[in-house]
C-alpha cells in the first residue's frame, strides 16, 4: 500500500508560503509557511501534523492490543506533543487517557507501552518516544 501527500511551496524560506494536499482529500489546499512553524500564524506545519499521525497510529495500535487482550475501549483520547528544537524533532510525547472498563492499570500501561514503541510512525520517528497514561 501506497499513500500520498503532495506539497508547494512559492516563494522565499520566510516570506514564501505553501499549500499541502492528500491523497484523501482531507487537507486541499492547507497552508503552511514560516509564520505558522516558527511564529503565529494560520494555517499547519510539517511537527503538527507528525503529532497528527503519530497520536493516531499510537491510538488505533493500542485499541488493537487492547482488544486482543479481550477488552473493550469504549474510548482512547491521546494528545501528542512533539518537541521541535534547534532544526530537530528531539521528542514525541504521547498523553493518553482511556476508558476501558475491567481492565487493571498495571496490564494497561503495558499495552501503552507495547503500542507506544511497535506503532508503525513510532518505529518510523528517529527520535525519543515517551508517554504517560491514565485510566478514566
Amino acid at each position: 500500500m501506497i499513500r500520498h501527500a503532495t506539497a508547494l511551496w512559492e516563494g522565499s524560506f520566510k516570506e514564501g508560503e505553501g499549500t499541502l494536499n492528500t491523497e484523501s482529500t482531507v487537507l486541499q489546499n492547507a497552508q503552511y509557511s514560516y509564520k505558522t512553524r516558527f511564529e503565529d500564524g494560520v494555517g499547519t506545519n510539517p511537527e503538527e501534523l507528525i503529532a497528527a499521525a503519530h497520536s493516531g497510529c499510537f491510538t488505533m495500535q493500542l485499541t488493537a492490543y487492547i482488544n486482543q487482550a479481550g477488552y473493550t475501549v469504549e474510548s482512547i483520547e491521546t494528545r501528542c506533543d512533539i518537541d521541535f528544537q534547534d532544526k530537530s524533532v528531539v521528542g514525541s510525547h504521547l498523553i493518553v487517557t482511556a476508558k476501558i472498563e475491567g481492565i487493571e492499570d498495571a496490564e494497561f500501561q503495558e499495552l501503552v507501552t507495547k503500542a507506544e514503541t511497535t506503532c508503525p510512525i513510532s518505529r518510523l520517528l528517529d527520535t525519543k518516544i515517551t508517554s504517560s497514561a491514565t485510566l478514566a
